[in-house]
């Protein structure tokens, strides 16, 4: 028994446009029986029509598979690209601060090394100036110690005082 491109389009839950269509890519077109305003199509054309859905719907869910896997992909390698940009950019910009951070430690550095120096000689100023003084008290005892000694040593009396004593 014939059937209408729509009754065929209802079975299979398409629309007509896509019964149409498959019937020009299987190349039927030409060997339908128009009835009235209406083709009709027999039992061998639907059963390649349905053979034709049929394969479509079997390769769709894989064709729709790789497309998802592809997008899936797309999306993970767009999301590792920006993950690898942004810790790139923080590497960077922790790279600048060690950078900056080593010239603050150099110039601590330097500044450590020249307070060093100016301690180092106010220190042996200091060592000398206490010396000095230390060489001066020194010769001051020296010199007390010898006067006290003269004193306390009688006076050795003169020939002339001794001539004339009395």
């Amino acid at each position: 028994m014939d059937k209408t491109i729509k009754q065929i389009a209802d079975e299979l839950g398409v629309s007509k446009t896509a019964v149409r269509k498959q019937i020009a890519n299987l190349g039927l077109r030409l060997s339908l029986r128009k009835t009235a305003n209406q083709f009709a199509i027999d039992e061998k054309q639907e059963a390649l029509i349905i053979q034709a859905f049929q394969r479509k719907l079997q390769t769709k869910p894989q064709t729709k598979i790789a497309n998802q896997s592809e997008t899936v992909s797309g999306l993970v390698s767009d999301s590792v690209s920006t993950l690898v940009s942004m810790l790139q950019k923080e590497l960077d910009a922790k790279n600048r601060q060690l950078e900056e951070k080593d010239r603050q430690l150099e110039a601590k550095d330097r500044q450590i090394n020249e307070l060093t120096a100016a301690v180092k000689t106010q220190a042996e100023s200091i060592n000398a100036t206490h010396q000095t003084e230390l060489a001066g008290k020194l010769i001051e005892g020296q010199q007390l110690i010898g006067s006290e000694a003269d004193s306390a040593q009688p006076k050795k009396k003169g020939f002339i005082f001794r001539l004339f004593r009395g």
